[in-house]
């Protein structure tokens, strides 16, 4: 069944690491699903086909675009919310326990190719970033109102941004001669902080730091991973795909201790008391193949946990 829907559903979009996440979900055919980040549509409609009549998928985007995607089924109960209210909107529907737990976190391919969205460096648009464009506050708004010190700690902390304190300087000089009007307008006034040859991966560090910031990203996958131990019947899975270290550590760490200090608390003979087995010691990545087909998929890594 898998590899039929591959087939047919990999001409119009490209779900990333698609058969090895929804395998990893371990799907029974009268569970109760979630899908965090609908986003297309790629690995929800892959958990319906794997569902049987009385299974249920409850599929959550803070992106309005993404209702485009929907497709008719009553198995599916689509959420227009962030996942951090993932327990708050599960009770509204009567749902206390589920059976797995998937996300694909990072930017949808129609966000990445909506100019007006502003998530892309490829093209010159507004400096949006926001997932949720019923949220007030976008990128342009953290760039023209944040003190040097924050934009300091956004560019470093989420961005991994060596020189820094240098960008946030020269951000808070050049806004005080005028408003960045354009992604474009923005790339060139702060040209001299970009190193040569490098500055592909530059900006895209700094968009992801910028977006990271907007959306509140790191909060909301913290709250969604809390809420987890709690929502997840014994056996059931929690499969995550992340695109950058911060995340995938946050999740490493979760997902082998319950917790985001690490801290591995142990029985009085030495077992584990973390709520999670852990399916995959190491992250699991896309092949050289898929990689070649889907260049999103190229700094993805996707983690496993089973809750005991």
């Amino acid at each position: 069944m898998m590899e039929n829907f591959l087939k047919t559903y990999q001409t119009y979009h490209k779900p990333v690491m698609l058969a090895q996440s929804i395998n990893g979900l371990s799907v029974k055919p009268e569970g109760v699903y979630i899908d965090l980040t609908f986003g297309s549509g790629g690995h929800a409609h892959a958990i319906l086909q794997q569902l049987g009549e009385n299974g249920k998928l409850i599929a959550f985007d803070q992106d309005q675009d993404s209702k485009v995607n929907l497709q008719d089924d009553p198995r599916l109960l689509f959420i227009n919310h962030n996942f951090k209210y993932l327990t708050k909107h599960l009770k509204i529907h009567g749902i206390d326990k589920v059976d797995g737990i998937l996300g694909d976190l990072g930017v949808s391919s129609h966000q990445f190719d909506c100019r007006e969205r502003g998530f892309s460096t490829r093209f010159d648009g507004p400096l949006d970033m926001r997932m949720d464009v019923r949220k007030p506050l976008n990128a342009s708004d953290i760039l023209h109102t944040s003190e040097e010190k924050e934009l300091n700690r956004i560019f470093r902390q989420y961005g991994e941004i060596k020189n820094a304190a240098k960008l946030a300087k020269l951000i808070v000089q050049e806004r005080t001669i005028k408003p960045f009007a354009s992604s474009s307008d923005f790339i060139e006034r702060i040209k001299t902080c970009i190193p040569l040859h490098k500055e592909f991966k530059y900006l895209a560090q700094l968009y992801q730091a910028l977006r990271i910031e907007v959306n509140d990203e790191i909060n909301a996958l913290k709250s969604m991973l809390e809420q987890s131990i709690a929502l997840l019947n014994p056996t059931g899975r929690l499969v995550i795909i992340s695109y950058h270290s911060l995340e995938d550590r946050i999740v490493k760490i979760f997902m082998r201790s319950g917790n985001f200090n690490d801290k591995q608390e142990k029985d009085f003979y030495g077992n584990s008391l973390s709520p999670f087995t852990v399916i995959n010691r190491r992250a699991i990545v896309p092949d050289e193949k898929e990689i070649q087909e889907n260049n999103r998929s190229r700094s993805a890594k996707l983690r496993i946990a089973e809750r005991k």
